[in-house]
């Protein structure tokens, strides 16, 4: 047992030390479902367009998946506690800034900026702090509740963003977020951290070649949706006839490997590298952190799949839409905390399958739900599968990558953890979209051409639309912008009936993809442990 173990342990103030790591992480995590759902709201009070909302979305992202691996090297520098405490200081003042931002630029500093900055300094640290301030037995339990916290944020997000932009403004969540920081600061102050004899050094060259390949990767991922993955859109940046994403992405990997082979060169010298290469070579961490991208792909595509169900296809409002989320939320924490609790000593492989096959259950079960007359209800059953899964694989992932490695590399490893995280996350938000609107283009286009009812020059235009850019329209959406066009009325039902039915094979498509991905996990989860870590 560690130093920081002894102290927060025998201490009647431990209990709190909980409840600070997890409020942390869920403010870490509710700032993007929030604006997601925000994005016209903010346009409008800040003077931009959505399009300038959606760069500081990206930009927010960017600067996480750059950064995030630096971050836990400084945790390791200047301690665990002190990064964490000082990155709450960051991200309080970006909320402030972001809750007053007039304009784009300061929103830009405020939220994508200084938030972004403070978000890397607090998620590693709050890996470290755990395995700082639990006994090895009591980790899983820890880390499960901490992600479940971040889980719950991304799933309650929605329905706080769409209660403040309904009923007072997207300003307050921010403003609320200080608070929550000024709380989280005063707690903080029981946390035990690690000590550490050694006097850690920053490797400069790893970390602008680890930000640059991150950074451009992402960016490529997040670009998908704009620019196409292979074949270009129109007007798209290309080179040699292919999107400027694959390169972009080829670009990341290949900074990467060179970042992996510069780490290398450090250890052969004997100095201190950024991530230590070795790392990559340990089984039990390699599987853990698979395992992350993976939920994370799998969550963030759910997240992204059934709300533009509910909000776009039923028409639910961004409350309602919010409500619904919630089986998933329940599931997840109830998974996250009694699993630990209750089941000590249960393998972690048989819990992270069986979390995988319940969120592959969830996919497929309302995939094949979906149809033209299904309601809202449809979502709870797959929704509470899951969540279930979700919270199955948060409650033994965290301690499973920390407990590959000594406590000292904690921080370490929780850059590491939280830039794969982000990678998942990106690329399971892009995958569901790009897989949903080439489906739902496909479909539509072939509905319309093969329906009598629509003419030849409403097929023609119809192509040279969807060949510019594609939208997932509802009925309302379809219906006012095919009046404007001065559609008759049969062609209009017929168009409308299309839409409908192209919606459903997108939304199939995104589904039957994550589907996929949990099977793809399954295959990679034989390189995790079989027996709980144990002191």
């Amino acid at each position: 047992m560690t130093p920081g173990t002894d102290i927060a342990e025998s201490s009647g103030r431990s209990r709190l030390v909980l409840p600070t790591l997890a409020a942390g992480q869920f403010l870490m995590a509710l700032d993007s479902s929030v604006m997601n759902v925000s994005i016209a709201a903010v346009a409008a009070d800040v003077g931009t367009t959505v399009t300038g909302i959606q760069g500081a979305i990206t930009a927010y992202t960017l600067v996480m998946a750059m950064f995030m691996i630096p971050g836990g090297k400084v945790g390791a520098l200047i301690g665990r506690k002190r990064a964490f405490m000082i990155g709450c200081c960051i991200y309080g003042c970006g909320s402030l800034t972001t809750a007053l931002a007039p304009n784009l630029p300061v929103l830009l500093v405020g939220w994508s900026l200084l938030e972004g900055l403070g978000a890397v300094l607090i998620l590693p640290a709050i890996v470290a702090l755990v395995a700082g301030n639990f006994a090895i037995e009591r980790r899983a339990a820890a880390y499960g509740l901490v992600a479940a916290a971040g889980a719950v944020a991304i799933a309650l997000g929605p329905l706080i963003g769409g209660f403040a932009a309904t009923y007072l403004s997207w300003r307050w969540v921010f403003a609320g977020e200080v608070l929550v920081v000024v709380g989280i600061l005063l707690l903080a102050r029981r946390l035990a951290d690690v000590p550490n004899d050694q006097r850690p050094h920053i490797d400069l060259v790893g970390t602008v070649l680890s930000a640059l390949g991150l950074g451009i990767f992402v960016y490529g991922v997040l670009r998908s949706d704009e620019w196409g993955w292979l074949r270009p859109k129109p007007e798209a940046p290309s080179w040699l006839g292919v999107s400027l994403v694959v390169w972009l992405m080829l670009a990341g990997v290949l900074l990467i490997w060179f970042f992996v082979a510069w780490e290398a060169r450090l250890v052969e010298q004997r100095r201190e590298p950024l991530v230590d290469p070795a790392l990559l070579r340990n089984k039990q961490l390699t599987g853990g952190l698979t395992m992350f991208f993976f939920q994370y792909l799998v969550m963030m595509g759910v997240f992204f799949v059934v709300p533009l169900y509910l909000s776009v296809a039923l028409g639910l409002s961004a409350l309602a839409t919010g409500a619904r989320l919630l089986p998933l939320s329940l599931t997840l924490v109830a998974a996250a905390t009694l699993v630990p609790r209750l089941l000590p000593d249960i393998s972690p492989r048989r819990v992270v399958r069986l979390g995988i096959a319940a969120m592959f259950a969830g996919a497929v079960i309302l995939m094949a739900a979906l149809d033209t007359d299904a309601g809202a209800e449809i979502v709870t059953v797959p929704l509470l599968l899951a969540g279930a899964g979700m919270g199955l694989l948060a409650s033994q992932l965290g301690s499973v990558t920390v407990s590959a490695v000594p406590d000292e590399q904690s921080a370490e490893v929780g850059g590491v953890q939280n830039a794969v995280t982000n990678l998942g996350s990106s690329l399971g938000t892009a995958l569901a979209g790009s897989i949903l609107l080439a489906v739902l283009t496909s479909s539509f286009l072939t509905n319309v051409e093969q329906n009598p009812a629509v003419p030849a020059r409403v097929t023609n235009e119809a192509v040279i639309r969807l060949q510019s850019g594609t939208t997932f329209l509802s009925d309302a959406q379809l219906k006012t912008a095919l009046e404007e066009a001065g559609t008759n009325r049969k062609v209009a039902q017929a168009a409308l009936e299309a839409n409908a039915d192209a919606r459903l094979d997108g939304l199939r498509a995104a589904l039957a993809i994550l589907a996929f991905a949990c099977v793809l996990a399954m295959y990679f989860t034989s390189r995790l442990p079989t027996a709980q870590p144990r002191g």
